[in-house]
């Protein structure tokens, strides 16, 4: 995570103390879509930084429709948000209809809130559309005094926007899935290294790597992270960079012969 400008971290800070009471009151009242847009400007004014006149719109038309909200920064459309009133339970499909849109758009990210939960969703174009949630964020849940509340908010920021930092966020929680982290661990690499310390541990024992393997798929990971989408796309990023520097140790390896050719 990028580090916090301290002018950042004190407005976050304040923001999140002075909008609490208010996003409980909006919550008691249970007040609707228009009245939770409105609340959610001001948030996104006064918490996030962004200029309620020139980065906050509610006028962005997508094929003669109008999304919720729309963050511009420099005139440079940046994300969607899709906003539902404070009181509904919010759910993954609701952020459909601005995930569609940010596709047509050729945007990467969609903020799904109703002023209370904020979930951001990473927006990726392959064969299909696929929106990835990066986080969920209660905002009232949030302590103004934690330094990790205050970079969970960060995220969400005119600045962070404006730096990538939300790409930064994406790259080190794939770096953490529990996909990735489950496939590479029986990569052959892994493997022998296991072997290696197994040997160590019971030096009379001899044990092979598909016996390891064997026992890591059937009674270790759990199923649900080696099979499905999410899993074969952790398994091409990971393919991807052993190939990629299997080449280069093949590179490496003729560069060497020819030396040695040179120097007969």
């Amino acid at each position: 995570m990028s580090s916090i400008p301290t002018k950042v971290a004190s407005r976050l800070a304040e923001g999140i103390k002075k909008f609490q009471p208010i996003v409980e009151m909006a919550k008691a009242r249970d007040i609707n879509e228009s009245d939770t847009v409105v609340l959610m400007i001001d948030i996104l004014s006064h918490v996030f930084g962004f200029d309620r006149y020139t980065d906050i719109t509610t006028e962005h038309a997508i094929k003669g429709t109008y999304c919720d909200l729309a963050l511009k920064i420099e005139g440079k459309l940046k994300l969607l948000i899709e906003v539902k009133a404070i009181g509904i339970d919010l759910k993954d499909p609701h952020a459909k209809q601005a995930i569609d849109y940010a596709a047509n758009e050729g945007l990467e990210w969609v903020i799904l809130s109703n002023a209370i939960h904020w979930k951001v969703f990473k927006v990726v174009l392959n064969k299909s559309i696929q929106p990835i949630l990066i986080c969920d964020i209660d905002f009232l849940g949030l302590k103004y005094r934690t330094q990790e509340d205050i970079e969970k908010m960060f995220v969400f920021t005119k600045e962070a926007i404006n730096r990538s930092s939300l790409d930064q966020f994406y790259s080190q929680k794939q770096a953490t899935s529990k996909f990735i982290l489950g496939n590479l661990i029986y990569t052959e690499s892994i493997l022998n290294s296991i072997k290696k310390e197994l040997r160590q541990i019971f030096p009379d024992i001899k044990v092979q790597t598909d016996e390891i393997k064997k026992v890591l798929l059937d009674e270790v990971i759990k199923r649900e992270i080696i099979e499905g989408d999410d899993s074969e796309t952790a398994k091409r990023k990971i393919m991807k960079v052993y190939k990629k520097k299997e080449k280069m140790q093949i590179k490496d390896s003729q560069v060497v012969k020819i030396d040695v050719v040179n120097e007969g």
